[in-house]
This record gives structure tokens, sequence and C-alpha cells, in this order.
């Protein structure tokens, strides 16, 4: 853990620029309208901790578990970052950016992401069960494979290309 971390439990209008948090535990810390930029928080352990209004850029954030961080007043967005292998099952995130992000195997499941945006992001194998998805814009995501019948899709915004990924599991020829 850096040492400017260390005993600090606050953090309000911080910007963080490459830190090394692979593996720290940020547990029971608030970060309020931070930024973190070029950071790596790859298997950082987040349980208990407070994200408002906190925007990550080009960071590397693998495995992260957001469910388990506090749900008053959660926001985040992303540009660019590594979510890989990321959960936000069952959070409330309307309205969240996602921007040149890739969210490989990224559990949705539960999450409310309406009106959320997933410009020019990388979803294969991104699991959305039961997802609130109203509004949402695909337009320019790729691999994005999903159940319509599982998910609330209502004005979700698609690109043509797109469409496959909710026709898989009809098992249907597009040419």
């Amino acid at each position: 853990m850096p040492p400017e971390l260390v005993g600090q439990l606050e953090f309000e209008h911080y910007h963080f620029i490459g830190f090394d948090l692979t593996q720290a535990i940020l547990s029971g810390r608030n970060f309020s309208d931070c930024l973190f930029e070029n950071c790596n928080l790859a298997g950082a352990s987040i349980g208990n901790t407070s994200f408002q209004n906190v925007a990550f850029e080009g960071c590397k954030l693998i495995g992260l578990q957001f469910h388990a961080c506090r749900d008053f007043l959660f926001g985040v967005h992303f540009d660019k970052c590594q979510l890989d292998y990321a959960s936000f099952l069952g959070k409330a995130m309307p309205n969240t950016r996602f921007v040149g992000c890739s969210l490989k195997e990224v559990d949705f499941t539960q999450t409310d992401l309406s009106r959320a945006v997933f410009a020019d992001c990388q979803l294969q194998g991104a699991i959305f069960e039961q997802t609130r998805l109203a509004g949402a814009d695909f337009t320019t995501a790729r691999q994005v494979l999903l159940d319509p019948g599982q998910n609330d899709l209502q004005q979700a915004r698609f690109a043509l290309s797109g469409l496959p990924g909710l026709l898989t599991k009809y098992e249907l020829i597009i040419e």
C-alpha cells in the first residue's frame, strides 16, 4: 500500500496518477469526486468501499468485485479501462459510461444499467441476466451477447451489426 493511503479512510477530490494498488486492501475507504488515472487496482479488495462520482481512466481493474462496494450514492465511470472478470452483480448504475473498455466476462447480473453507454467496448463473454438495460447504448460495442427475454432492453440501441448477438439463443443463420 502506498504511504499516501496508509491510515487514511476519506478521499475527496483526489487525483490518483500512476498508483500501483495491485492486491491492495481498500476496504472501508470512501472515495468521493476522485479520478484514478493510469492506476493498477487489479485484484484489490474493495468490499465496503464507497465510490461516489469516481472516474477511472486508463486503469487496470481486472477482477474487481464492485458488487461488494457500498450502494449508497455509488457512481463510477470508466474510460479506456481493463475491467475483465469484474463483477457489478446487483448494482444500481444508471447513466454509467464505459468508453473504450475491455469488459470480457464481466458479470452484470441484476444490474441497473439503464441509459448506460458502452462506447467502443469489448464485451466478449459478459454476463447479462435480469439486467436493466432500458435506453442503454450498444451501437459501437463489440461481441455483445445477451438474451432479450432475460433482460429489459426497452429503447436500448444497437448497431445492425450487433443484432446477431441478440438472436444467438435462437440458433438462426443470418446472412
